[in-house]
C-alpha cells in the first residue's frame, strides 16, 4: 500500500500546515481530522457563494449531505470531501461514502463535491458518477498521470442545468 508522501503538499511539512494529518490524540487548540473538514466546508461556502449559489447548512450532522445548494427553481443535496495530503504517486483519495462505508445513492445525495486542499483544486461529481464507489483518486498536479475525473474538475457548470 502506498503510504501519503508529505513533501507533495505546498503547505510546508505536516506538522506546520492547518491541514496536516493529525497523527496522535490532538492537544487542546490543533487541528483535527474533523476540523480539516469544517474547514473544507467553510472554503465551500465561500466558494459556492462567489459562483452566485443560494447555500444553506443543514442543522445537525445526521444527513448524507453537507449543504443544500440552490440554483434558480432547483434545491442540489451536497456532500462535501476534502483531501489534504497526496500520495507517492501524486494523487488525492477521497472517500466516497458516509459513515455507513455503503457507497452514496441517489436518494440520499445528488452532488459529490471534492476539495483538494494543497492544488485549491474543485471536482464537482454528480451522484451517477460516484454511486458505486467507496472511494476515489484524483490527480490534479500531475501532467503525466490523469484521472478520469479531470472533466469534473471546476464543473460548476453541472448545477447551472436545468
Amino acid at each position: 500500500m502506498n503510504m501519503p508522501d508529505k513533501s507533495v503538499s505546498k503547505m510546508g511539512s505536516p506538522a506546520e500546515g492547518l491541514f496536516s494529518r493529525a497523527r496522535a490524540p490532538a492537544p487542546h487548540g490543533s487541528v483535527t481530522g474533523k476540523r480539516r473538514g469544517e474547514m473544507a466546508e467553510a472554503k465551500f461556502l465561500a466558494k459556492a457563494s462567489e459562483l452566485g449559489f443560494g447555500v444553506a447548512k443543514p442543522w445537525g450532522d445526521s444527513d448524507a449531505y453537507d449543504f443544500i445548494v440552490q440554483t434558480g427553481g432547483k434545491l442540489w443535496k451536497v456532500q462535501v470531501k476534502s483531501a489534504h495530503v497526496a500520495w507517492k504517486d501524486g494523487s488525492y483519495s477521497f472517500r466516497a461514502h458516509g459513515h455507513s462505508y455503503k457507497a452514496y445513492r441517489a436518494d440520499e445525495i445528488d452532488l459529490l463535491v471534492a476539495y483538494v486542499v494543497p492544488e485549491n483544486a474543485w471536482y464537482v461529481f454528480p451522484v451517477r458518477v460516484i454511486q458505486r464507489m467507496k472511494s476515489l483518486k484524483l490527480f490534479p498536479g500531475s501532467r503525466k498521470k490523469r484521472s478520469r475525473f479531470e472533466k469534473y474538475r471546476e464543473a460548476w457548470w453541472i448545477l447551472r442545468r436545468k
